[in-house]
């Protein structure tokens, strides 16, 4: 007489390899993989470039030809179009940021994590790896913003030095903001919760900066908050790199500062998180 035997239970995924074992070559390698591997994503679904393409147009038009005649009263539009334009590098840069912290949120939602705990790969190149993509969107989103200030009437001629700057610090802080938004994405349940929070948090700081005006047209206890702001001192760094105008070498230390100081900060505590979810 024959005896039924339970069928196995499905095994759990296997956690991903302790990184301790793995070295500074290979976990570049994987990094290298898993951004042709994001990459091949994008490619596969355009769609999730529309924020990077179509966000800079929206951002530009709507501030130039809807408010530039009334925020930018006393000079021309050209002249708040050149105000506005490296500001709105700042805009675009949390913009792609936040969008990270829904996407990492999704990726375990949805399954896409459990794949990775069974390969034998570097915990952190997973999370440097999406950095490194979001930074690239970042870069595409930059570039179409530039060519519709181009097309807006913004001059270029003898700039592009000081652009180059400014678009290479705007990207170093870019960087930063986006370690916050994934530790948001590995902390918070839902994406609904992190896009809430990342409203109520980023716009305040959006509007009480020198983003979209002078701080000078502010009340006195509204401007000193905007002298503080990490916001003003990004815009007004990008704006005296890419204008020559106005200071420049102390919005630039503190910018640097700034995106020094939350990257150190947020950076290993992403990686923790992400080790600690991983392997539970």
């Amino acid at each position: 007489m024959t005896t039924l035997q339970a069928a196995p239970r499905p095994e759990a995924p296997a956690p991903l390899r302790d990184e301790g074992r793995i070295g500074p070559r290979a976990t570049a390698r994987h990094t290298g993989a898993l951004v042709r591997r994001n990459l091949l994503r994008i490619r596969q679904n355009p769609e999730s470039m529309i924020d990077a393409l179509l966000m800079p147009i929206v951002l530009t038009l709507l501030f130039v030809y809807v408010f530039g005649g009334v925020i930018g009263r006393g000079g021309s539009r050209a002249q708040y179009t050149a105000f506005l334009v490296p500001g709105l590098m700042v805009i675009l840069g949390m913009t792609i940021a936040m969008a990270v912290g829904t996407g990492v949120n999704d990726d375990f939602r949805t399954g896409v994590m459990d794949r990775f705990r069974t390969m034998p790969i570097a915990r952190s190149s997973i999370l440097v790896a999406k950095v490194v993509v979001e930074t690239g969107r970042m870069l595409v989103a930059i570039t179409v913003l530039l060519i519709v200030a181009a097309l807006l009437g913004f001059d270029f001629s003898g700039r592009w030095p000081g652009i180059a700057a400014a678009i290479g610090l705007t990207t170093l802080f870019g960087t930063s903001l986006i370690w916050i938004f994934m530790l948001l994405g590995l902390t918070l349940r839902t994406a609904q919760a992190i896009q809430g929070l990342s409203v109520i948090v980023l716009t305040p700081l959006q509007f009480a900066s020198s983003i979209f005006v002078s701080p000078t047209t502010m009340p006195d206890w509204l401007a000193a908050f905007t002298r503080i702001n990490p916001l003003t001192h990004m815009a007004d760094a990008a704006r005296g790199l890419a204008l020559g105008e106005g200071p420049v070498a102390g919005p630039v230390l503190w910018t640097v500062v700034w995106s020094v100081g939350l990257t150190a900060l947020t950076a290993p505590l992403a990686v923790a998180k992400f080790r600690r979810k991983t392997t539970n």
